[in-house]
């Protein structure tokens, strides 16, 4: 079983280095379509944030994360520690990603960024060990609209949770406890 770890990469307009020098602008990097203002399209790196990490995760963050003038719609789900599962009461949980995770995550949001217009995606997983309450997981999508933006995040967040491979470890309060595999 594979170690938590920490992993992040992160892509933000406030990043330190030139943002106009280092992504191309959308009329240059797509082209021009009679009536259809660019910001309908699919914004041409949407990829915000993508991370794993075994620190706690910010709603806040994330939502700053994919704030675009063109969106019209803004889905966010997040993902908590509940009490119970399986009619068991659950004290704790820890999450372990196996190395391969954030690229795998990477790989299913792009994908879910092919399949619709997303102007901007976030998506950040939890690892290590976390209480009833805590934030497991923060997902969101900006798009033109936000039909799109809520299909858009849901395939995101139920993509993610079966093809990046993170595992959940439960412990009940009767002593007993379940190792769970998103894959």
């Amino acid at each position: 079983m594979a170690d938590s770890h920490t992993t992040s990469h992160t892509t933000s307009p406030t990043a330190s280095h030139d943002a106009a020098s280092a992504v191309p602008s959308e009329a240059a990097s797509q082209p021009a379509s009679p009536g259809v203002h660019p910001g309908e399209r699919a914004a041409p790196q949407p990829l915000k944030l993508i991370a794993i990490r075994d620190t706690p995760l910010s709603l806040d963050e994330v939502f700053r994360a994919v704030g675009d003038e063109a969106a019209g719609g803004t889905a966010l789900f997040v993902g908590t520690v509940r009490n119970h599962d399986g009619g068991a009461d659950v004290d704790a949980l820890g999450y372990s990603a196996h190395p391969s995770a954030e690229t795998e995550l990477r790989r299913v949001a792009e994908k879910v960024a092919a399949d619709f217009p997303v102007r901007a995606l976030a998506a950040v997983h939890r690892v290590g060990d976390l209480e009833v309450g805590d934030l497991a997981v923060v997902v969101a999508v900006s798009c033109p609209h936000r039909a799109e933006a809520f299909e858009a995040c849901r395939r995101l967040i139920d993509d993610l949770k079966h093809e990046v491979p993170i595992w959940k470890h439960q412990r009940f309060s009767d002593g007993t406890e379940e190792w769970v595999g998103s894959c």
